[in-house]
């Protein structure tokens, strides 16, 4: 066996998958949806399979390197630009739990059993559903969980420029406030914002940076 040609093999996989965390700005290989599942599984496949195969050569290894970087890439770009490749690729949330009534339907598309749902809200410090405003499963298999209690919201307002109704729904105000609040703190509309957290009766805001 040629250690030599394994090692550089090796190394050479390790500063393709730096490059991608990076680049990508994940910060690590801990998956976040499914395509970065995907994307750990076939990375894995791609050094195992091929750094111990000696009839692979060095520049074969790195054009299969560069290739799968490429497709990384390229799902990246389209998944940012297009919201239907985006909800393809990731899925979408899906509601468990509105106005403390269970969403039995959407429960069992899921998967959740009622024990599974149980135990994730008492994960969470809840043991009464109906003091659950919003109980939403994410991509990533976590439970995200909005309480009956306007003194006690932990979500963003807005995120990404995306208005998340249930928080605006439990501060007892609606869009055109939010809109006139937006457009008093010098934006000129919700699009313009990164980042909004009610936190004590006040809104506070981070916008995108400016060209």
């Amino acid at each position: 066996m040629d250690y030599g040609l394994i090692t550089i093999k090796f190394v050479l996989g390790m500063v393709c998958l730096i490059f991608q965390i990076n680049i990508l700005g994940k910060g690590n290989l801990a998956p976040t949806s499914a395509i970065d599942q995907v994307q750990n599984y076939v990375f894995g496949g791609i050094i195992g399979g091929i750094i111990y195969n000696q009839d692979i050569t060095v520049l074969q290894f790195v054009m299969v390197l560069l290739i799968w970087t490429l497709i990384v890439f390229v799902v990246k770009y389209a998944k940012e630009h297009n919201v239907l490749i985006q909800n393809i690729i990731d899925g979408q949330p899906r509601l468990l739990i509105k106005n403390g009534q269970v969403l039995v339907g959407n429960c069992m598309r899921a998967g959740m059993t009622a024990n599974e749902l149980m135990f994730r809200l008492r994960s969470h410090g809840i043991y009464e559903i109906s003091k659950v405003k919003s109980g939403i499963l994410e991509q990533n298999g976590q439970l995200v969980v909005i309480e009956n209690n306007e003194e006690n919201v932990r979500f963003p307002l807005i995120n990404g420029d995306q208005i998340n109704s249930d928080v605006l729904e439990l501060i007892h105000h609606d869009k055109e406030w939010l809109e006139q609040q937006v457009n008093d703190a010098g934006f000129s509309s919700v699009n313009d914002i990164y980042l909004g957290e009610y936190i004590h009766g006040k809104l506070h805001l981070v916008g995108y940076p400016k060209n």
